[in-house]
């Protein structure tokens, strides 16, 4: 498969080893990267990013996918399951 990542329990090549990369994951958010990164797509397209932090998608909502748009934050409510209530879909087939 192009762009295939090598085995994750390979040991790299004598020589080159190189700095790890810090991923976090935000609450109900993006995976959040230090950058620069290279995504490889299901396609085998690569992108790439030269920020210093880069946000990757996590929910496939976002419409420049596989970089956040912040479309998650468009489900969260008041009272969705992300602030300790009921879904947004459920409280809105309550109200009507």
């Amino acid at each position: 498969m192009p762009g295939a990542w090598p085995d994750p329990g390979a040991a790299p090549p004598e020589g080159t080893r190189r700095a790890a990369r810090r991923v976090s994951r935000e609450p109900g958010g993006p995976f959040l990267i230090e950058g620069p990164v290279e995504v490889v797509l299901e396609d085998g397209t690569v992108v790439r990013s030269d920020r210093p932090v880069v946000a990757l998608c996590a929910c496939r909502r976002s419409r420049i996918f596989p970089w956040c748009d912040t479309s998650h934050r468009a489900r969260r409510t008041p009272g969705s399951a992300a602030h300790g209530g009921a879904p947004a879909e459920a409280s809105q087939r309550e109200t009507q």
